[in-house]
């Protein structure tokens, strides 16, 4: 549990360090032309801070991490994350800084969202094992 907070406050760290980053950044070069640099904050709060808030509620609610799936979503989401958000800010620093961006850097980003696919499955596959697991409760309805 400890892990998914301090991922979460990490996050947010991160995110809003990244949405200030972007205004002075763009400030000081006096430039206003749209680059991925202006996402990078929204990327880290939404993606980051809350999934990682909600796996929190999860773990909590359902003891997500006694599924064998549970580390590993861990790991590869948050890799995942620190990989789209990084090729997304050096996408950015290049276009702001009026260089030309390879798709190299953009497939960096787009590796590091099919990373963060990767960890949603694998998030629902230990929350759906940790459901499917429970034994079933004599009050709750019977649906067919």
């Amino acid at each position: 549990m400890k892990r998914l907070f301090w991922a979460a406050a990490a996050s947010t760290l991160l995110g809003l360090a990244a949405g200030l980053f972007y205004r002075e950044f763009t400030k000081d070069l006096g430039v206003t032309v749209d680059s991925q640099l202006s996402v990078v904050h929204t990327h880290m709060l939404a993606l980051g801070t809350l999934v990682f808030l909600i796996a929190l509620v999860l773990e909590k609610t359902f003891s997500l991490s006694q599924s064998p799936l549970f580390s590993w979503f861990f790991w590869v989401y948050s890799a995942g994350l620190l990989v789209s958000t990084g090729g997304m800010l050096a996408n950015g620093i290049i276009t702001v800084s009026g260089g030309e961006t390879s798709a190299a850097v953009a497939g960096i980003a787009g590796m590091g969202h099919m990373t963060l696919t990767v960890g949603f499955g694998l998030l629902f596959g230990a929350l759906g094992s940790r459901i499917l697991s429970q034994p079933k409760n004599v009050s709750e309805p019977q649906i067919r």
